[in-house]
C-alpha cells in the first residue's frame, strides 16, 4: 500500500545527515557522537553514519537473544538499551559497549546509554527503530509510543493484549509510515517454512481444504504468596498498564508474565503466534467461526487457557483447527499435505518438497536474516517480511480462539468490520482496560 508522507524518509542520505547533526553537538552533555568513537576509517561503509541507530526495550532472555542478533550485523548500530530491571539493562549496556570496543579494537568504548524509563530513550532524536522484547502486556503500549515518536519498530509475539490493541497499532503504523516488524522469525530464519506457503499460494496442493495449527500447551502454578519488591526493580513500572498486585517472583521473574491473564492469554498466542503466522502466511485469510474447549487453571498464579481444541471455519469453507501439541502447521489439499515448523518439512506425496516453482509464481522469501530484513526496510522504507497487517491477522486468531473458549460458544467474526457478530458479551472482550497512563 501507499504509505502516507507524515514523516520524511529515513533513506541512506537522510540517516547520514542526521548523523551529521548529531557530531555538531559534540559539545551537549547529551549527545552520543558515535561517529566520534567510531569513525568512518574504522568501519568504511560500514560507519555508523550509514548505520541504523536501535534501541532496545526490555533486555532479559529473548531481548538479550535479540540484541546480540543485532548487534552482529553491520547495517545496526545499538546506541541505548532499556529495562525497568537494573541488572538486566546495566549488563546489556555493558554487553553493547564490550561488542564495539572489540570491534574498534580498544579496551574500552562508551556509546549506549541505559534507561529505566521508556520515554526517555524514546524522546532521544538521534534514534531511528526500537526493537521491543518487554512482557506481553507492554508490546502495543511501547510500539504505539514509539511510532509516535517517530522510530520505526521491531515487536516480539504476540502482538496485543486484545483485539483493539491490535488495531489500535495496525492503525498507528499506517498514519505515521512507520517500518515494522514482527518477531516471528520463521519467516527469514526457516525458509521451508516460506517454501511451504509458497506451495499453498500457487496451487501445488489444489484445493486447499484445512489449515490444522498446533502450539505447545501452557502451564499451571505460580506462587501467589506476596513478596518484598526486590533492590533494582521498578515494579510499578514493570505493570504498567496491568491491575496493581501484590509482587510475586512468579510474576516478574518466573514464567508468570506468560501465563498470568493480566499480562498475557498464555501459549494459544505466546507460542500460537509462530504456527498461526505460518498459517496466515499461507492462506492469508482469518477464519470466520470458532468454537472450542480448553481449562482455565483455578489454583495458583497462572490462569490462560490451557489444552486447548479450537475448531472453526474461514469463508470459503476451508476448515481451521487450533490445538495443542507439537508446534507445527499443516495445509491439506485436494492433491496432497504440507507441513512446516521450525524442526523442518514434510508432504504427501513427497514429491511436492522437490517442486521448482515457475517464473511467475508467488514468491514469499526474502532476506534470510529476520533482523537484517528489519534494518532494510528502515533505511530502504521497504515493508518487512512480517508486516503489521499480518501480524494483527493472525494475532486475531489466537484471540478468537481464547475467547471461544473462555465463553464456551461459537464465535463468529465478521472480516470487513474486524468485529464478533451477536454476541455482545464476546465483543466487550476484544478489549481491556488498561491502568493509566499506561494504556494504549
Amino acid at each position: 500500500m501507499t504509505r502516507p508522507t507524515l514523516r520524511p524518509s529515513l533513506t541512506m542520505n537522510s540517516l547520514s545527515r542526521r548523523r551529521f547533526l548529531r557530531q555538531t553537538t559534540l559539545g551537549s552533555a547529551t549527545a552520543l557522537s558515535l561517529p566520534t568513537l567510531l569513525p568512518a576509517s574504522v568501519f568504511g561503509a560500514n560507519a555508523p553514519s550509514q548505520r541504523v541507530a536501535v534501541g532496545h526495550i526490555g533486555v532479559g532472555g529473548q531481548g538479550r537473544g535479540l540484541m546480540d542478533g543485532f548487534l552482529g550485523l553491520p547495517q545496526n548500530q545499538s546506541v541505548a538499551v532499556c529495562d525497568p530491571i537494573q541488572e538486566r539493562r546495566e549488563a546489556a549496556a555493558q554487553r553493547v559497549e564490550q561488542h564495539y570496543a572489540a570491534a574498534k579494537g580498544q579496551d574500552v568504548y562508551r556509546g549506549c546509554r541505559a534507561y529505566a524509563d521508556f520515554r526517555e530513550l524514546l524522546a532521544r532524536d538521534d534514534l531511528d527503530a526500537v526493537v521491543i522484547a518487554s512482557p506481553d502486556h507492554w508490546h502495543v503500549p511501547l510500539a504505539l509510543a514509539a511510532v509516535r515518536a517517530g522510530k520505526d519498530v521491531y515487536v516480539e509475539k504476540p502482538l496485543g493484549l486484545s483485539i483493539e490493541q491490535g488495531l489500535a497499532l495496525r492503525a498507528a503504523v499506517h498514519l505515521h509510515g512507520a517500518v515494522f516488524q514482527y518477531g516471528t522469525q520463521q519467516r527469514s530464519f526457516n525458509s521451508h517454512c516460506g517454501f511451504a506457503c509458497e506451495l499453498v499460494r500457487n496451487g501445488y496442493l489444489g484445493e486447499l481444504k484445512a489449515v490444522h495449527v498446533v502450539a505447545p500447551n501452557g502451564s499451571t502454578g505460580g506462587r501467589a504468596v506476596p513478596q518484598p519488591v526486590p533492590a533494582g526493580l521498578d515494579y510499578d513500572l514493570w505493570l504498567g498498564p496491568a491491575p496493581v498486585t501484590p509482587y510475586t517472583e512468579d510474576r516478574v521473574f518466573g514464567t508468570g508474565r506468560w501465563f498470568i491473564y493480566d499480562y498475557a492469554i498464555g501459549f494459544i498466542a505466546g507460542w500460537g503466534a509462530h504456527p498461526l503466522d505460518v498459517a496466515h502466511w499461507g492462506y492469508p485469510h482469518i477464519p470466520v467461526e470458532y468454537r472450542g474447549t480448553g481449562r482455565i487453571p483455578t489454583e495458583g498464579l497462572f490462569d490462560t487457557v490451557v489444552d486447548w481444541d479450537v475448531q472453526g471455519r474461514y469463508a470459503s469453507g476451508v476448515e481451521f483447527t487450533l490445538k495443542t501439541g507439537t508446534d507445527k502447521t499443516t495445509f491439506v489439499g485436494t492433491d496432497g499435505w504440507v507441513a512446516a515448523s521450525r524442526g523442518g518439512i514434510s508432504a504427501a506425496p513427497e514429491s511436492l518438497l522437490e517442486r521448482k516453482l515457475k517464473p511467475d509464481d508467488v514468491r514469499l522469501l526474502r532476506d534470510n536474516h529476520h533482523y537484517r530484513d528489519f534494518l532494510n526496510g528502515v533505511r530502504t522504507r521497504q515493508t518487512p517480511v512480517s508486516d503489521i497487517d499480518s501480524a494483527a491477522q493472525s494475532d486475531f486468531m489466537s484471540h478468537l480462539g481464547d475467547i471461544a473458549v473462555r465463553t464456551g460458544r461459537t464465535i463468529r467474526w465478521d472480516p470487513a468490520t474486524e468485529t464478533i457478530l451477536g454476541d455482545t458479551a464476546a465483543a466487550r472482550m476484544t478489549r481491556r482496560a488498561g491502568r493509566a497512563p499506561w494504556a494504549a
